[in-house]
């Protein structure tokens, strides 16, 4: 099973505009997020920026990392995913990670993890990443997507809302939570290919349009995620000007 490391980009941003090609010491922080990715897996590890414009496709070319166009219209980000598998012409077994390109402090060693789930877990479709929480007020927070494993260490379900639900919590927003401590859910994801070229033709799950996450889809329909757990939360992303100022003051402290 080889593994290919998709970084999903688009140049449109509400909040950002051509956050993307954002400079981040002289780079584009599509580029540092693939570059920083390169550096956690192995050498035969392919790593690959999946965007909708060709000036995205340039800025990538110019720093030696792979791009390629896929359509600009894609309803979400598996859709995009999923045309850049089939672009690759990726065997079914191979396994795909989805990276964001907007976290170019993303833990080298969680995304290696998460790359790994597949290669252990056989019997999932999809691999991700949860840390636990240490703050009430991210509990209650609707932001903050929670999971909960069984004791294979596979998901049982994501929502918003505060699960496990602590029924004998002391207040409504606690200072101590529950042992052991609910998970945060991380962003990253693994999928084998021939899941994730099927995954944006599934029905979409009730629990899917109610929750605003497109996960439960996969468990709606009976595949398995399996769940890595981090023992730290991972690096801040970009979705805001005043992140990416963050991220640079960060970067120059390095």
């Amino acid at each position: 099973m080889a593994t290919t490391v998709l970084i999903p980009a688009r140049l449109a941003s509400s909040r950002l505009p051509e956050k993307p090609l954002a400079d981040l010491g002289g780079v584009p922080m599509v580029v540092r997020v693939a570059q920083r990715v390169a550096l956690a897996l192995a050498a035969d590890t392919r790593v690959v920026v999946a965007c909708d414009s060709p000036r995205i496709v340039s800025a990538c070319e110019a720093f030696g990392v792979q791009a390629l166009m896929t359509h600009s219209d894609h309803a979400s980000g598996s859709d995009r995913l999923a045309e850049a598998c089939q672009l690759l012409g990726l065997p079914d077994q191979d396994i795909v990670v989805n990276v964001q390109g907007d976290e170019p402090l993303i833990d080298t060693a969680l995304v290696a993890a998460v790359a790994g789930l597949l290669h252990q877990y056989p019997q999932a479709s999809m691999g991700t990443a949860a840390h636990a929480i240490q703050d009430g007020a991210d509990f209650y927070d609707p932001n903050v997507v929670k999971v909960v494993c069984d004791a294979a260490g596979m998901a049982m379900y994501f929502s918003r809302a505060p699960i496990a639900w602590w029924r004998d919590r002391p207040t409504a927003i606690p200072t101590a939570l529950p042992q052991p401590a609910p998970l945060r859910h991380i962003g990253i994801y693994a999928y084998r290919a021939g899941f994730l070229r099927e995954f944006p033709k599934l029905v979409q799950a009730p629990m899917e349009l109610s929750e605003a996450l497109e996960q439960l889809r996969a468990l709606w329909h009976g595949h398995k995620i399996a769940v890595y757990l981090s023992e730290t939360a991972p690096g801040p992303g970009v979705d805001t000007p005043q992140d990416l100022e963050r991220v640079r003051r960060l970067l120059a402290q390095a």
